[in-house]
């Protein structure tokens, strides 16, 4: 019993002395979760893609999107931003954590994506609201889940496409995507204003023979710059 009140201690405060709910924010998750759009609202013809992606300092959060252009895969611009880490890791409650840093680098770009691969869970969550749907209704974008491990269903057979669905208590929240032989499937979900369908066609057309999207590599890549620049300016142990 005291290991556990000493467990939820550490879950419901972070380092800054802030109180975080998880219970509030599970309620949070669920009503939010209503209003997560799964049909596309988006051009036929995308131009702009942006790559979102957030990597950690000790105790600064790194925010950092990609635009990419749709047809060349040119780099277009890209943008990070440095703030503190004002909530604590909990399993499924990350997008509280990741949201402030991906919105504050979004705001700074000149040229605005059509849709957004994250990399993070969308409606492929427990509570049918991961990071991507998060941030999709926070920015009011379309938004593609694009995650390296299954959170939460069951992955059932694959297709000829090279696609197999993901389902969970009888409902098909995403679907696991085959992009390079040998390696293991991203799982591909809804995170806001786009199908399942057209997210799947999505990922698959920036996968250059590797298993991570072009567009979230790229973010990837400029976090973790960012990240290397912030541990040689404050000899940081990242």
């Amino acid at each position: 019993m005291k290991g556990k009140r000493k467990l939820r201690k550490q879950v419901n405060r972070t380092r800054l002395g802030l109180k975080f709910s998880v219970k509030k924010a599970r309620v949070a998750q669920q009503l939010l979760s209503k209003r997560v759009i799964c049909e596309d609202s988006l051009p036929k013809a995308i131009k702009y893609v942006g790559g979102v992606d957030v990597a950690y300092c000790e105790d600064i959060s790194i925010g950092a999107v990609a635009v990419i252009d749709f047809n060349s895969f040119a780099l277009i611009e890209s943008q990070t931003i440095c703030c503190k880490t004002r909530f604590p890791y909990i399993p499924t409650l990350l997008s509280f954590r990741e949201i402030s840093p991906a919105v504050l680098a979004i705001k700074k770009l000149r040229t605005q994506p059509d849709i957004f691969l994250i990399d993070g869970q969308g409606i492929a969550h427990p509570r049918r609201f991961g990071f991507a749907s998060h941030l999709g209704l926070a920015i009011d974008k379309p938004a593609i889940g694009v995650a390296k491990s299954l959170l939460c269903g069951e992955v059932g057979k694959f297709n000829d496409e090279g696609w197999a669905p993901i389902t969970d208590k009888g409902e098909i929240i995403g679907a696991a995507v085959v992009t390079s032989f040998g390696e293991k499937p991203v799982y591909v979900s809804v995170g806001h204003k786009v199908s399942l369908g057209r997210a799947i066609a999505v990922v698959k057309h920036f996968i250059c023979g590797r298993r991570i999207p072009e567009p979230i590599l790229h973010a990837h890549k400029i976090a973790n710059e960012e990240k290397k620049k912030l541990m040689v300016i404050g000899s940081k142990k990242c």
